[in-house]
């Protein structure tokens, strides 16, 4: 449940609350309660998958095992295509915290991203790995927070007695849940946890749930407070709502204390997932998918071509996000995108790989996922020209490099 809870909490426990309240006001405490229902089905989905299917593959395999090599492929390149969008959110988060602590402008802002980026190159030229403890230890920080935040802040039910949300509200509960979303994604990669379980079909569904209730609870209760003293509005107050509710409940000094805390937490997230965007790309060239001049290693391990690439990318996205003046949840918006069309097709999978009653666990996913894309909106267009441009693509590579005359026998195969 813990090691479910910690990898679900990540950036977005800072952040999130406050921008799902302002989208729908007090409707984004009903928002939360509708979310985690969403979710489950999903989660027990992934759940049916990795216990049948173990593999370190991830959703692409998953996807590949029903649908083939080339949609295992599509599924890689999706999971790629988040580090434009993905990655500059968090490192957006991680600069709001010292947002909190010191008024500084945009190009400031810039700087510290830069400079977060430079201390993941420097991480990795050592060969370094984020430590399990260290983030273990900081999400059990996270919740000794939350329990402080709810007494210190005074609590009652009369603070959680919101009124059920009219008709008016619910487009502005489905947009909030568009960017709420962000906090439940990595449910795909606890679901190849089912081998570890002593007993798996007892204590894997139980941990499975208790995870997702415990980390939905933290987000409601964080909800709750930002709601209570109105820490909510615009982007900058999104961002640095909880540093700014510690020093109101606890003084200047926990201001501090939860700025560092919060953009470690948010360092060491980035630095796994960029580690690991790093360590995907590697794999793929090895494999002939990508250039071969990617799959090459440093002495201690470290595919520093692939990671220079990755943060090449990320440089250039902040670069033009900050031109663009493209706000927070707009870029959360665009990320959740591209995870949904990826559990989407993971549901689909379920529906082809499973019998019984996980084949209707997966239908009823499949059709909560497209729910979720919808409720994207324009945000959603993000991923659906990702895979316009990547369909134009293969099709490109297989007209100019098949030889001409030649029968493409494999054809109807991979339509099929």
């Amino acid at each position: 449940m813990g090691l479910l809870a910690t990898s679900l909490l990540g950036t977005g426990i800072f952040v999130v609350p406050a921008a799902a309240a302002s989208l729908a006001g007090g409707a984004s405490l009903w928002a939360w309660v509708l979310l985690i229902v969403l979710v489950l089905p999903i989660a027990f989905t992934f759940a049916r998958l990795g216990r049948r299917y173990p593999h370190a593959g991830g959703a692409p395999h998953l996807i590949g095992k029903a649908f083939g090599a080339g949609a295992e492929r599509y599924s890689a390149f999706l999971f790629l295509a988040v580090l434009p969008v993905g990655l500059p959110a968090a490192l957006t988060i991680a600069a709001g915290f010292w947002h909190a602590l010191f008024a500084l402008g945009e190009l400031t802002l810039w700087a510290i991203q830069l400079l977060t980026l430079l201390g993941v190159l420097l991480l990795g030229l050592r060969g370094a790995r984020s430590s399990g403890n260290l983030q273990l230890l900081i999400a059990l920080a996270i919740v000794g927070l939350t329990l402080l935040i709810a007494l210190k802040g005074e609590i009652g039910w009369r603070d959680a007695a919101q009124p059920l949300p009219d008709a008016g509200e619910w487009p502005a509960m489905a947009t909030a849940l568009a960017v709420m979303f962000w906090c439940f994604v990595g449910l795909e990669a606890f679901a190849h946890m089912g081998e570890e379980f002593k007993n798996p079909e007892r204590d894997y569904p139980l941990a499975l749930l208790g995870g997702v209730l415990l980390a939905g609870l933290i987000y409601w209760i964080h909800s709750l407070v930002v709601l209570k003293y109105c820490l909510y509005g615009d982007e900058a107050k999104n961002a640095t709502a909880i540093p700014t509710l510690l020093a109101l409940l606890f003084g200047p000094t926990a201001k501090w204390l939860v700025a560092i805390l919060g953009y470690l937490s948010c360092f060491a997230s980035i630095n796994i997932y960029l580690q690991g965007f790093a360590r995907l790309i590697w794999s793929m060239a090895r494999e002939g998918k990508l250039p071969a001049s990617l799959a090459t290693l440093s002495t201690r391990g470290t595919p520093v071509r692939a990671l220079c690439l990755v943060l090449g990318i990320c440089v250039a996205s902040i670069t033009l996000i900050l031109w663009w003046r493209l706000p927070l949840d707009t870029l959360i918006r665009y990320a959740n995108g591209n995870f949904v069309l990826v559990y989407l097709l993971c549901m689909a999978a379920g529906w082809r790989l499973l019998a019984g009653g996980g084949k209707w666990l997966a239908g009823l996913s499949a059709l909560l996922c497209a729910a979720v894309m919808v409720a994207l909106a324009a945000e959603g267009i993000y991923a659906l020209l990702l895979t316009l441009g990547y369909g134009l693509f293969v099709w490109w590579r297989r007209r100019y490099r098949q030889p001409q005359g030649a029968v493409d026998d494999g054809a109807c195969s991979v339509i099929k």
